[in-house]
């Protein structure tokens, strides 16, 4: 399986944050990781990057192809995020998984998830999850004969 060009780890907590990384660099899953602690730096800067915002392409600025997006979080929640992240260029989005990484069971946030097409992961985040998502999302990808 070809690495992911990139991964957004979105949590106000830092250790949960250092945590999914290290579990993430550990699967050599991608050679980009990037985490914000809340919705509104994540998107400010997935904007910057389907604007292309930015003078050269580097490590700094990527296009992800995986985000994990907690709910919780002070600034800017994770629906309010993705309410905005919706509002970004079709095309951008279509390259990008969303996973709602969250310790919430409540009903109501596993259909919210849905309506944003999002995937809906209990925490901890543990490399089966991970594998799971890899296979259902991005293992026929580049693949093609």
């Amino acid at each position: 399986m070809k690495k992911l060009s990139g991964i957004l780890l979105i949590d106000d907590d830092d250790t949960t944050n250092f945590l999914n990384k290290r579990l993430l660099d550990r699967m050599e899953v991608s050679n980009h990781i990037r985490t914000f602690v809340n919705g509104k730096q994540a998107f400010d800067y997935l904007y910057n990057v389907s604007n292309k915002n930015y003078e050269v392409e580097s490590s700094e600025y990527f296009q992800p192809e995986l985000i994990f997006l907690d709910i919780n979080m002070p600034v800017m929640d994770g629906f309010e995020m993705l309410d905005l992240y919706e509002r970004l260029n079709p095309e951008f989005r279509k390259k990008i998984v969303m996973v709602v990484l969250t310790t919430s069971t409540h009903p109501q946030d596993t259909a919210n998830s849905k309506k944003y097409n999002a995937e809906y992961i209990i925490k901890p985040l543990t490399a089966e999850k991970v594998n799971r998502l890899l296979e259902v999302h991005f293992s026929d990808k580049g693949e093609e004969a």
